[in-house]
């Protein structure tokens, strides 16, 4: 790890004159609990793992009724993708800087960073570590109201656009990573923090690689993670009053540099007809990167930087 560390200094350094007026940020630890896994590989483990009734039960999806108020807009709007013209981010060369992709407001947050896209009403992405330590807590989602995020202007994101939309408000950094702290938990709830997300793909599928990833950060000693959504249509869906975009899909970036350094991306379309095991997720971080233009880990040592994104191997993580 220390090894990781300091070549992660000097390249840090190289690269301190190529960073642009992209989107740049740092990402913030955070935390979670961790329930279980899908693949049988993992089955006789997890028959060993003793999860408490609470965690079992807690849920770490949108399971709110909203149906009593239909704002959904059916048709599409003309929302044009491209740059918006928010304040640009201040430079970082940090181990886990994002750059590129859609220019957005970098809002800095107790457990995640988060780049907003005050065209689409949605982050562009989010970003936090963590760490074993924060992998639990006394903090949980209960009594927590989400909320809109008073920081951003007008028009953005309220409760009603997703009354009656058929998706459910979907964390990019979840509840679950953030009971480390009650401000942190607080901020999750943010709708800042949030996407249009099909209801059984929340509580599904997206879900279990949430749930996997507090699994790693107790394993491994801490992960790092960017999520966010995938918007590849001209003319998005959107839902509610203030036109909120709905993704076609969503992404999910993971690194652990625990011994030998590794990466894996993921890629969920916005809809969910059947549970799918895994793997059937998983795409290398290069392909992460090609389909939403965003750079990750790019403070790494080039060298590991490339072997660890070329490839996505599930195996390797346990």
């Amino acid at each position: 790890m220390a090894f990781v560390a300091l070549w992660c200094m000097v390249s840090c350094s190289q690269k301190k004159e190529q960073v642009t007026q992209d989107d740049v940020a740092v990402i913030e630890r955070s935390d979670g609990s961790l329930p279980a896994i899908d693949d049988e590989r993992y089955q006789s483990e997890e028959t060993d793992r003793q999860l408490s009734v609470e965690e079992e039960q807690e849920p770490s999806y949108d399971d709110d009724d909203d149906t009593d108020i239909d704002y959904r807009h059916e048709g599409r709007h003309p929302i044009e993708v491209r740059h918006v013209d928010d304040e640009a981010p201040a430079a970082s060369n940090d181990l886990l800087a994002v750059r590129g992709g859609q220019r957005g407001r970098v809002l800095k947050r107790e457990g995640y960073t988060t780049s907003y896209n005050a065209e689409w009403r949605i982050p562009n992405w989010v970003a936090w570590s963590l760490s074993r330590d924060h992998a639990t807590g006394p903090y949980k989602r209960q009594g927590v109201s989400y909320h809109e995020d008073v920081e951003v202007a007008e028009p953005r994101a309220t409760l009603d656009d997703y009354k009656g939309s058929h998706y459910s408000r979907g964390h990019m950094c979840p509840s679950g990573d953030n009971k480390w702290d009650a401000k942190a938990q607080d901020q999750s709830f943010l709708l800042t923090n949030m996407c249009p997300q099909d209801r059984t793909l929340n509580g599904g599928d997206w879900n279990e690689l949430e749930m996997r990833c507090r699994r790693w950060a107790e394993r491994y000693g801490e992960v790092y993670i960017v999520a966010g959504p995938i918007v590849s249509k001209s003319n998005p869906e959107t839902i509610g009053r203030n036109h909120v975009v709905v993704p076609d899909k969503f992404f999910k970036v993971v690194l652990c540099t625990e011994g030998t350094p590794r990466a894996l991306g993921f890629i969920y379309d916005n809809r969910q007809d059947h549970h799918k095991k895994m793997r059937e997720y998983v795409v290398s971080v290069d392909e992460v990167e090609r389909i939403t233009g965003l750079d990750f880990f790019s403070a790494l040592p080039d060298d590991v930087e490339r072997r660890i994104e070329e490839h996505a191997d599930l195996d390797k993580w346990k």
